[in-house]
């Protein structure tokens, strides 16, 4: 495929004209290595269930397999849109539960098919491509039918992982978790079944974390470092594991008090978007998808509106929810609600850890409680430092920040002293 202009652009256009090339489908191989595993590991725990006639366990089980994996296939069917299309073959797939394997397949001829022949394009792409601190550079892609398919596997790829991790693997970790501290035995099967559920969760959370930048930076191209790689990772795994294992020490000592809990979090995270959308005064949005009724409409955004408290049930969402939008996402950074949401979550974590400590059962004398609650806490609030760390050194737009991480703590400390030091000046004008 043939560059429209030459390296510097056309005159009196300051951008950068650039071949069209896509990067590997490491992201696409990913998410179906997660999906395959963790289906195959949750198959593996039911059939143990099923040995030791443990009937609730394997049903428990088997439902948190399936209905994720049920909404992952109609994602990627309405995302390709192949009710409409003559594909016997890969709506027998998707029918069998192995929707992801054919995409993935599918996503690597087109990614192998790719600069073979040439092709005219469709669409031009700018990006602005940062080059040093404060330094950006606007880039001109031609966007062909082959990139364009690509980007469409890997956008329901990134929707689809964040479904599994939710939906799914976060239901299924708590639920492992939970058999583990009532038998106090941890067989091989569970243990995989564990990892490959925290490591989905992980990999969903990274991935809203991208899709949240690149939401509000859509003009710019971004790309992470290895270094905000291991950040975010480190950030969302401390999150998520110790905001599980918190909820379910909870549920053993409190099992009255553990649905009160979850239903209360739930509904919250549920209505908050619809007060926001209410107080806006704006009406329903009816293109959300051009062959959708007002009733399917309404489907879709309690479903997302669903899928969002799940998320922040157990972690900070990073793309926040706005009903008032064509494409339902608040594209504003709001530094405020963040701060909220880790505050809060911090207290509630500390309260139930505390609460069980004082009502668990005579089961864990073989634990040192006291120390099991500090690392608790100590990792929820590692996870924040990982989270500041990350905006404050790693974040790929931080030089477009109007304020970072250090700022907002010198204004906090600016606050307390100056207050201090009007009262020593006052008593100097006094002497």
């Amino acid at each position: 495929m043939e560059d429209v202009y030459e390296a510097g652009g056309p005159p009196g256009e300051d951008y950068v004209s650039v071949r069209s090339r896509s990067r590997p489908p490491v992201s696409i191989l990913l998410s179906t290595l997660l999906f395959c595993a963790e289906t195959a590991a949750a198959c593996w725990m039911a059939a143990g269930y099923g040995r030791s006639e443990d009937g609730v366990w394997m049903a428990l089980t088997i439902v948190f397999m399936l209905i994720p994996s049920i909404m992952v296939q109609l994602t990627l069917t309405f995302i390709h849109r192949d009710l409409g299309r003559d594909r016997p073959l890969v709506l027998l797939m998707h029918l069998l539960q192995l929707g992801p394997i054919i995409r993935c397949v599918e996503a690597l001829m087109v990614y192998c098919q790719m600069g073979r022949e040439e092709e005219p394009y469709v669409s031009i792409s700018r990006k602005k491509h940062h080059r040093s601190w404060g330094v950006f550079e606007e880039e001109e892609r031609e966007v062909g039918h082959t990139l364009r398919r690509m980007a469409t596997h890997r956008n329901a790829f990134k929707r689809t992982a964040v479904i599994q991790a939710f939906l799914g693997s976060t239901p299924q970790l708590t639920l492992q978790l939970y058999v583990t501290v009532l038998e106090r035995y941890v067989p091989p099967a569970r243990a995989v079944l564990m990892a490959m559920s925290l490591a989905s969760t992980t990999y969903g959370a990274l991935v809203l974390n991208i899709l949240a930048i690149q939401i509000k930076y859509d003009d710019y191209k971004v790309q992470l470092s290895v270094p905000a790689f291991v950040c975010v990772i480190l950030w969302r795994a401390l999150e998520i594991a110790t905001r599980v294992t918190v909820l379910v020490l909870f549920c053993a000592a409190l099992k009255a008090w553990v649905a009160i809990v979850v239903v209360l979090n739930l509904v919250a995270l549920f209505l908050l978007p619809w007060v926001n959308f209410w107080r806006s005064g704006y009406s329903i949005p009816e293109n959300v998808e051009k062959n959708f009724s007002r009733i399917g409409t309404m489907i879709v955004l309690g479903t997302v509106t669903l899928l969002y408290s799940s998320i922040n049930m157990f972690c900070w969402s990073a793309v926040q929810l706005n009903l008032a939008e064509r494409d339902l996402i608040d594209q504003s950074q709001n530094w405020g609600r963040l701060c909220l949401h880790y505050a809060f979550r911090l207290l509630e974590n500390a309260a139930l850890i505390l609460l069980w400590y004082f009502y668990k059962e005579d089961g864990f004398e073989y634990f040192c409680s006291p120390l099991l609650v500090v690392q608790l806490l100590v990792g929820y609030a590692a996870a924040i430092f990982f989270m500041l760390f990350f905006y404050q050194y790693f974040h790929p737009c931080r030089s477009l920040f109007s304020h970072n991480v250090s700022d907002l703590f010198s204004c906090a400390c600016c606050k307390r002293t100056k207050p201090l030091q009007r009262h020593m000046v006052g008593r100097e004008s006094i002497v």
